[in-house]
């Protein structure tokens, strides 16, 4: 339940707190005095897209904060599921506005990603205005009244997965449906490329391994005379004993020191050890250099296979990995392709199989929607006769088309708002009066279906007057019977129903227009009410009077 709302420098309100209450609360004012912008703040802070025009002139920033509780269970699931929870039962949705087009949203204080404002907003509160008149228009509205009031969902999410499969199956076999030309084409072309990478005889890593081998042939003398001046260091020549034989020296030495002091042959060994191991390494690079031994020709040999890597990664990848990665699937394509009936009759007998299982949902969808479409028939026209339309005829048209996302369907609502004349679409017959209490006769038969605690009728009253305002009032209280319902309105009928009452009303301080909102008692709701029917702020006691007895009536139903 929406238990207060908060906005600050938004159009003409530069500060209003707004307490709501369980029930029906109604919002009045004069035209013009700010019932609209309250509902575009509301929009605003659920999370919707918004102009920066809302902004208060003169101001650079423009906040609206919302506080609910006793969220439903449902709606705290999207809480979590976005990372946040309630705290004590309680959710605050905050959204800052600035001049500068920059929008903030936070949930419990913590920023929050729209979309998470959104998915909680849709679950708590739900407002219904002239968009909503336009929605009904729409036949493709219809289906979905039905499916709410006939609990479909799970039903229509099972038949829409069928749905997919079968799409998914269409266009698969409409991609293998190639005309031979292009079959032939693509055969030869695959049939090619496999038999040049496959003669390749591709292996990973093989392009880094031979241009290390053209280094080495490529330097082969600068790597030998390297390696025979180590070497010559280690072992020495005729003039020159070596690094190897000149610590066998110095080892025999130390060992005749050890003689007369033990300690020393520990270093006498480690230098004997050295030696023997500097002999190990002088062995190693002389087989090192042999094994790099090149024999003719194999330099040309590496030029040329290191050639042909190249040329074929430029057509099927940078390296070896890549190219049998392409060659594996070309294999795969031409497997496709030389099994193409087989494959295509398989793609059709499971389209058919996907098809038949879609249409059979589609069809329990029809026969349900049909059973469905008489009660809803059946208690709107009772809600319609309620709201003093009792001889408007209500009917829906039921065709089978091709499957679609909801099914086989084509429903659309039609009406007959006098008698002898026969029913016809909304677009062509409908008032503006008759879409509003045909849209509350709607809302009123699903209401027991929806969850949403918070509903907002926005100019309900369109087109309406008298004795059918004064039944529309009474239904948005039977609506507001378990629920929470706001109203903004401009007929006293309807707002002598509210069981709180809030005025919007423009004070002009200095030279600066500004909205405030205040809830009504008695006196004050009886003096508005004599207001709204005068059209003058100083109505008669005798307006006054009539204010009293509206009040009385509202009450007493």
């Amino acid at each position: 339940m929406l238990v207060n709302l908060s906005i600050e420098n938004v159009a003409v309100i530069e500060r209003a707190s707004i307490d709501f209450t369980q029930g029906l609360n109604v919002l009045t004012g004069e035209t013009g005095a700010g019932k609209s912008i309250i509902i575009d703040s509301l929009n605003a802070v659920l999370g919707e897209r918004t102009s920066r025009d809302l902004i208060r002139t003169g101001t650079s920033r423009a906040r609206v904060t919302a506080l609910f509780e006793s969220v439903s269970p449902k709606a705290l699931d999207v809480l979590n599921e976005y990372g946040f929870s309630d705290e004590d039962g309680a959710v605050i949705l905050q959204r800052d506005l600035t001049a500068a087009g920059k929008s903030t949203c936070r949930i419990n204080g913590t920023p929050a990603p729209a979309a998470a404002v959104r998915a909680f907003g849709r679950m708590v509160l739900n407002i219904h205005g002239q968009h909503d008149n336009q929605q009904l228009m729409s036949p493709l509205q219809h289906i979905h009244y039905l499916d709410v009031l006939g609990g479909l969902e799970q039903e229509l999410e099972t038949y829409y997965a069928a749905y997919r499969v079968a799409v998914d199956l269409k266009h698969r076999l409409a991609d293998a449906e190639v005309n031979e030309l292009e079959r032939d084409r693509q055969l030869e072309l695959l049939r090619y490329q496999i038999d040049e990478l496959e003669g390749a005889q591709l292996r990973v890593g093989e392009r880094d391994e031979l241009t290390e081998r053209r280094a080495v042939i490529q330097n082969a003398e600068r790597i030998q005379t390297a390696v025979d001046g180590a070497r010559g260091v280690l072992s020495g020549d005729e003039e020159y004993s070596g690094v190897i034989q000149q610590l066998r020296t110095a080892a025999q030495q130390l060992a005749e020191a050890a003689r007369y002091m033990p300690e020393l042959k520990e270093y006498a060994d480690q230098m004997n050890d050295a030696s023997y191991e500097l002999e190990d390494t002088a062995e190693g690079l002389r087989s090192a250099v042999d094994e790099g031994d090149s024999y003719p020709g194999e330099l040309d040999e590496i030029e040329a296979r290191l050639d042909q890597l190249y040329r074929l990664s430029l057509k099927y990848g940078s390296d070896e990995a890549e190219m049998l990665a392409f060659l594996e699937d070309a294999q795969t394509r031409l497997d496709q392709i030389e099994n193409a009936d087989a494959h295509r009759a398989r793609l059709e007998e499971e389209y058919i199989a996907a098809g038949t299982h879609a249409k059979e949902l589609a069809l329990a969808l029809s026969e349900k929607r049909e059973q469905i479409g008489e009660v809803f028939v059946r208690r709107v026209t009772e809600e319609l006769a309620y709201l003093d339309m009792p001889r408007v005829r209500l009917e829906i048209a039921h065709e089978y088309g091709n499957l679609n996302a909801t099914g086989c369907d084509r429903i659309e609502f039609k009406i007959s708002t006098n008698p002898g004349e026969p029913p016809k679409p909304l677009t062509k017959i409908a008032s503006g009066g008759e879409m509003s209490r045909l849209m509350l006769a709607i809302k009123n038969v699903l209401a027991d279906k929806d969850e949403i605690d918070t509903l907002i009728f926005d100019e309900v009253d369109t087109g309406i007057s008298g004795r059918a305002a004064l039944k529309v009032g009474r239904k948005l209280r039977q609506v507001a019977g378990d629920r929470q319902v706001l109203c903004v309105t401009h007929l006293a009928q309807i707002a002598a129903h509210a069981n709180t009452h809030l005025l919007i009303e423009k004070k002009v301080r200095g030279e600066r227009t500004a909205t405030q909102v205040r809830p009504l008692e008695r006196e004050g709701r009886r003096q508005e009410l004599a207001r709204i029917m005068s059209g003058t702020d100083q109505p008669t006691e005798l307006q006054l009077h009539s204010a009293e007895e509206l009040l009385e009536t509202a009450e007493n139903a």
